[in-house]
């Protein structure tokens, strides 16, 4: 697909641009400069004109070992695989000697490159719009991403640069992820012998690995990595696949605890992050082996689960631990004490720097994910429920025995149980428990929230 970078020094309002673009707001936008560290992409679109547009970090002059060098680096990979560059002014501001000094760079990819003059709404800009002449990339193109202003210039600027494309034929076959048909004039289809796109989200604490593993699934430093802590501040997307299943890969910015967070960019990274875990089907937390499960990692797990996303726990940094036994045995055993909720939930010790143990990574991700979306007929659930009651009777109320009539799966993703009680206000949160557990281990249900519904089933004989 044709791809589009937006380039340009910090805080000239490239994130608004990008939000614009895509239609929604997904890149965290703020007045701090350099809120964007990493390549953020997504699918833009502009009237008729489809293409994938890439967020960038602010372009600066810095020591390439240090964060910024390395942020530079990964703006300047976005450059070289692009095949438009949109390079922002300020229009306000007018033209910065650093303006001028990345000009000089993007002016090699001659007609690859579009001047914008962002926040060109008001008469103090005017002075600005024309001061970006003198940049040498031709005529700059007045917008307001802000205000959605100039979005008419911008659009004649690109679309005179993409490349003609045959139309696509309709695939009569194909369906929306939901596996519902899709209608008229929706753009996103999948074919039904396609497997649908799992959504993982790499979650933990600051500086436990989550960039660095997410680089090694990848095979390639996609991601802004270092010994800083919470360099990571968007939730990053990528599209990968493994074994010919297709994934959205989503690397999260750390969270720390709640106390602990002051400025509003950390509040804006959480909640990007936590917006980020409710999109997901799979989140995988990520612990530091030498460091595990603090009260924090188990404050994640329970959001994970609140959430009803099915979990993967991954202990990094595994080849730095010296008692391994130890360890993965204490860490089982906190989980299961903590977190009954998602017995069974998978363990897999990684070593994100080295690449150990990827695959089993996978293969666990894939597995809560089946079970995750797993649906049991209502027969099935009629007979188990009669076996459990007649096993373990529920208790005595208002001087009559609870009476379980019915039940049945309502929704899966995650599995999702209703049942109709006699009396359901009356029916102990022990004796729930004892029917989760169960269904959880007679329908193999490990690692996965399960949410169970009482309902009072309807009197036929209320109205004699």
């Amino acid at each position: 697909m044709f791809t589009i970078a937006l380039v340009g020094r910090p805080n000239v309002g490239k994130s608004t641009l990008f939000n614009r673009l895509i239609g929604r707001r997904y890149a965290l936008v703020d007045d701090t400069p350099g809120v964007t560290r990493d390549r953020r992409e997504g699918a833009g679109r502009l009237a008729d004109l489809h293409f994938q547009v890439v967020d960038t970090a602010g372009l600066e002059e810095a020591d390439p070992e240090s964060l910024a060098g390395r942020m530079r680096a990964q703006t300047e990979r976005a450059i070289a695989d692009a095949d438009l560059v949109l390079m922002m002014v300020d229009a306000r501001s007018g033209i910065m000697p650093l303006d001028e000094h990345f000009a000089r760079l993007l002016r090699r990819r001659g007609d690859k490159v579009v001047l914008l003059a962002n926040k060109s709404e008001g008469a103090a800009a005017r002075a600005g719009l024309f001061e970006a002449f003198s940049l040498g990339l031709g005529e700059p193109v007045a917008i307001s991403a802000e205000h959605n202003e100039g979005m008419a210039d911008l659009y004649e600027a690109i679309r005179g640069r993409m490349p003609e494309e045959p139309a696509e034929e309709k695939n009569e076959n194909a369906v929306l992820e939901d596996g519902s048909p899709p209608e008229e004039g929706v753009d996103i289809w999948q074919d039904r012998d396609r497997p649908r796109v799992v959504r993982m989200a790499v979650v933990g604490r600051p500086n436990v690995g989550k960039s660095t593993l997410v680089n090694a699934i990848l095979g390639e430093d996609r991601l802004l990595t270092g010994p800083e802590a919470g360099i990571t501040r968007d939730a990053i997307e990528v599209e990968w696949r493994y074994r010919d299943r297709p994934l959205k890969l989503v690397d999260t910015a750390g969270l720390r605890r709640r106390a602990r967070v002051m400025e509003k960019l950390e509040k804006l990274s959480v909640e990007d992050t936590r917006r980020a875990i409710q999109f997901a089907h799979v989140v995988v937390l990520v612990l530091d082996a030498q460091m595990m499960l603090e009260k924090q990692d188990l404050t994640i797990a329970r959001m994970v689960i609140e959430e009803g996303r099915a979990l993967v726990i991954a202990a990094n940094k595994w080849d730095a631990v010296t008692d391994r036994e130890q360890a993965l045995r204490d860490l089982r055993d906190r989980f299961e004490i903590s977190l009954p909720q998602v017995k069974g939930a998978p363990y897999i010790t990684v070593s994100a720097l080295r690449g150990r143990n990827l695959d089993k990574l996978f293969d666990a991700v894939f597995a809560v994910y089946d079970v995750w979306n797993t649906r049991i007929s209502t027969a099935r659930l009629n007979r188990w429920l009669s076996h459990k009651t007649e096993a373990h009777p529920p208790p005595l109320a208002r001087g009559r025995r609870i009476r379980l009539r019915y039940m049945t799966q309502i929704k899966a993703r995650p599995p999702t149980f209703a049942a109709f009680v006699s009396l359901p206000e009356e029916l102990p949160e022990a004796y729930t428990r004892y029917l989760v557990n169960g269904l959880r281990e007679d329908f193999d249900l490990p690692g996965t929230p399960i949410r169970f519904i009482t309902r009072k089933g309807k009197n036929p004989y209320a109205d004699g």
